[in-house]
């Protein structure tokens, strides 16, 4: 008598189960976004030994693909869910005309811009994580790439300290201080509606010269953008100032010459400079709207959280 083995489909099943495709190009996807923020960071700040062709660039991004995979394919399940869950609200958001895919492609070319040429492009990394008051708003207030922002800001810098002579290494700055005149001089503060927080855009502000401390903030970050300059918002309990890159300690004597003697001589007569130090040594100098000179008073000293726009 023949005997029939009983068959296990179960185990068949198993061992020819299908796999899905699109979750491993989901995780693909997913470590190519995460290894090529992380390998700009790990290349600005490790010893270049310059190999031939960088071949050690080459090995070092591959194994961080390598290693970027294994874990997220160990947390595949988790990250799967994650990755569904912030589509669907990319798509809300690009429906609504909210933040949606638009917005999170610009951010990241933005973010890979900004930290090929920063020498510490963590901290690009940092000031997008860290808390800041209306964070994504004034970012995108924040319109230095306009054409409107740009030529305001040429403008001033052919109105004022044009034929500064003998100080090639502080042009940028000298002409990031002429924005910082024009600006200051035709500002007019004008309160925000009621129980509302109003963010204008740079170009908005642009039209009258009017606004509250962060409109004053987004149109002076912007001009000063737009020709070079670093510039961040710095916040501080009810108000928030902006503020300029000026470097080292070396910087800020030559600064600091050009201000007392060349640029404000009138408006810091026997004042001194406000800046800040920061982590890392750099000098960040003080343009608020009360200031009458770059460098003038703070309004206030306490620093709740600073937004770098590099």
């Amino acid at each position: 008598m023949i005997k029939i083995k009983e068959i296990n489909f179960q185990g068949i099943k198993q061992r020819f189960r299908v796999k899905k495709p699109w979750d491993d190009v989901m995780i693909f996807i997913l470590n190519i976004l995460i290894a090529i923020p992380l390998f700009i960071i790990v290349h600005q700040n490790l010893i270049n030994p310059n190999w031939f062709l960088n071949i050690d660039r080459v090995v070092l991004f591959l194994v961080m693909i390598v290693v970027i995979q294994i874990i997220l394919r160990f947390l595949r399940t988790i990250i799967l869910f994650c990755i569904i869950l912030y589509l669907l609200v990319l798509i809300y958001g690009s429906t609504i005309g909210n933040y949606g895919f638009n917005s999170v492609f610009e951010d990241y070319n933005s973010i890979l811009y900004t930290m090929s040429d920063n020498p510490y492009p963590q901290d690009i990394i940092i000031a997008k994580l860290l808390p800041f008051p209306n964070k994504s708003k004034i970012i995108n207030a924040i319109e230095y790439q306009n054409p409107k922002i740009r030529n305001f800001a040429v403008m001033a810098t052919t109105k004022h300290f044009k034929d500064i002579k003998g100080y090639s290494d502080y042009r940028t700055i000298i002409q990031c201080f002429a924005v910082f005149k024009e600006i200051n001089s035709r500002w007019n503060y004008v309160s925000d509606p009621k129980a509302r927080d109003y963010i204008a855009t740079a170009t908005e502000s642009l039209l009258y010269f009017s606004g509250d401390c962060d409109d004053h903030s987004i149109l002076m970050a912007a001009a000063v953008k737009s020709i070079g300059g670093t510039p961040r918002l710095i916040h501080t309990t009810g108000h928030i100032y902006p503020e300029i890159l000026i470097g080292s300690q070396t910087d800020l004597e030559k600064v600091n010459f050009l201000i007392k003697n060349v640029l404000f001589v009138n408006e810091s007569n026997e004042n001194k400079l406000h800046y800040h130090v920061d982590e890392r040594g750099q000098i960040w100098m003080n343009l608020d709207y009360t200031a009458k000179y770059p460098g003038g008073p703070f309004m206030s000293e306490e620093i709740l959280g600073a937004l770098t726009l590099d």
